[in-house]
């Protein structure tokens, strides 16, 4: 994270606003120095603590221990029950990336919305709650004529959503907004507003949603201790109604697993993450209950039960430590022969020739041969090492376009990967934070006009491209995840690269839409 980052905490109930200030949510790093904040506040529409970062920010590549203390209560006046206690780990200096609106929903130009549906933007980031409101965040009309309702904000999914007071007109075409007024947690503004339009159809939706599949499936034995557990919905659910009360896990017996609840909007996917290992030769037992579908409609209490085995599931993703916060970095030059938007720091070390900037933009910090650039540096060789020394998966060479693959570690021992004569999906099956390595001997190519394609929650973010000498994402192509790569990373005219392009020994040039960092880090 950002050095300059505001830290949040999200209660499952109304607060009392008195009982949370600088002595009820502290922050001690490093080790046991406190950090004074700049300003500490609750935001009661959305039951959000924010600790604002100290004048100057966070010490950067620092671990940090955040605390929220019994000294905080409820609005009934109840203590907290226990010390909320988390751990988190600045990145070499502060986040400049301006947020992005990553989908809406209903969609732009959508026909036959529903008039009972809220509308809900999702961000690419953790945004600051409080810029947030009916004033930043707007419906108009019939034409201009204004739509009352609420906005509020969730940090599972990173969502914000606009509830009219009384159901929308129908056969009705719609303009909602999002104006630079809204800022991410570093204070950030949205770089321009961002404007879309809908129609509403001849009717309410009524219709209950229901959950597709699960990972585990029901009654699954031999499940990894380290395991998440997912569900898939048939439709779009308000994820402010995705919480550790709706969704919960218990084992054994009634025995309440603590965890945190995620959403992944594009897939509809809720994910429980335990807090800890599960216990091994256990039956767990999940359970949603509560949710709403951004309609209002609630989905029925949904109860399944798995067991685990002795073991963990696999693989966990690469910490990319000080070389996280990049989404371009070289070690000889960068060149972006077109005028491409870089989402994410741009670093250079040991060089100094970066050309094209401008007209190329950089929507981030950019460190040429300096001591953030050298750590970012030092950072890939690690994790690039941590890649290669990975036990060998799966032997994949040459072509690989035109098939689906799990989630697991693929290799291409001493020689090219490519995808060449069709589009590679690789299919989390459910399981948003499954993890695709792949051990590439020589060079990698993505050919003009193929994409990598994620399914079923699968994340850019838990992606990981070893590449031995070269990578090259061809025109028009579209890649995903995070190309480490010994020498070079080329992305060509009019190619997408959503993640990280990050080159050892020599350059990075962005011809296409260069780089941009994954949604979820």
């Amino acid at each position: 994270m950002g050095t300059n980052q505001a830290i949040t905490a999200t209660f499952s109930e109304p607060m009392s606003p008195a009982s949370i200030n600088g002595t009820t949510f502290t922050v001690m790093g490093p080790g046991v120095t406190p950090v004074t904040a700049s300003l500490v506040v609750y935001d009661a529409t959305n039951n959000i603590a924010l600790f604002y970062p100290p004048i100057g920010g966070f010490a950067p590549n620092t671990t940090f221990t955040a605390t929220i203390t019994t000294g905080t209560e409820s609005a009934g006046l109840l203590p907290l029950a226990n010390n909320y206690v988390w751990t988190f780990t600045t990145g070499a200096g502060p986040d400049t990336t301006p947020p992005l609106v990553s989908s809406t929903d209903p969609a732009n130009l959508a026909t036959l919305v529903g008039t009972n549906q809220s509308i809900v933007v999702t961000f690419d980031k953790g945004m600051d709650s409080t810029t947030i409101t009916p004033t930043t965040f707007t419906l108009m009309g019939p034409g201009v004529t204004p739509v009352l309702g609420n906005v509020t904000y969730s940090t599972i999914g990173d969502t914000a959503t606009f509830t009219p007071s009384t159901a929308l007109a129908t056969g009705v075409t719609y303009t909602a907004t999002i104006t630079t007024g809204v800022q991410d947690l570093s204070g950030n503004n949205l770089a321009s507003n961002f404007v879309w339009t809908f129609t509403t159809g001849l009717s309410t939706d009524t219709t209950a949603p229901t959950v597709t599949s699960t990972n585990p499936a029901d009654l699954a034995g031999s499940v990894g201790v380290d395991a998440s557990v997912n569900a898939t919905f048939d439709k779009a659910m308000d994820s402010s109604t995705l919480n550790p009360n709706t969704f919960t896990l218990t084992g054994p017996g009634v025995t309440v697993v603590v965890g945190k609840v995620s959403y992944d909007v594009s897939d509809q996917i809720a994910t429980f993450t335990p807090t800890s290992s599960l216990a091994t030769n256990t039956t767990f037992t999940a359970t949603i209950a509560g949710a709403l579908d951004l309609a209002g409609n609630a989905l029925a209490t949904t109860s399944w039960t798995f067991s685990t085995g002795s073991a963990t599931t696999g693989q966990l993703p690469v910490n990319l430590g000080a070389a996280s916060t990049y989404a371009i970095l070289a070690a000889t030059t960068v060149t972006a022969p077109g005028p491409i938007v870089v989402n994410g720091d741009l670093g250079l070390s040991p060089g100094t020739s970066v050309t094209g900037f401008p007209p190329a933009v950089v929507n981030g910090a950019t460190n040429i041969n300096n001591p953030a650039a050298a750590a970012a540096q030092a950072s890939l060789l690690t994790a690039y090492n941590d890649l290669f020394d990975l036990p060998a998966g799966a032997t994949k060479t040459g072509n690989i376009g035109g098939t689906t693959l799990t989630p697991g570690i693929y290799t291409a021992p001493a020689t090219s990967l490519a995808v060449s004569s069709g589009n590679l999906t690789l299919d989390a099956q459910g399981d948003t934070n499954a993890v695709w390595i792949f051990q590439v001997g020589t060079t990698l190519d993505i050919t003009p006009g193929l994409q990598v394609i994620l399914a079923n929650g699968a994340q850019a973010s838990n992606i990981f491209w070893q590449v031995g000498s070269s990578a090259t994402v061809d025109t028009t192509a579209v890649m995903q995840g995070n190309i480490l790569a010994a020498v070079s990373v080329t992305v060509n005219s009019g190619a997408t690269l959503n993640g990280r392009a990050l080159a050892l020994t020599g350059a990075v040039t962005a011809g296409g839409s260069g780089a941009s960092l994954p949604g979820c880090q």
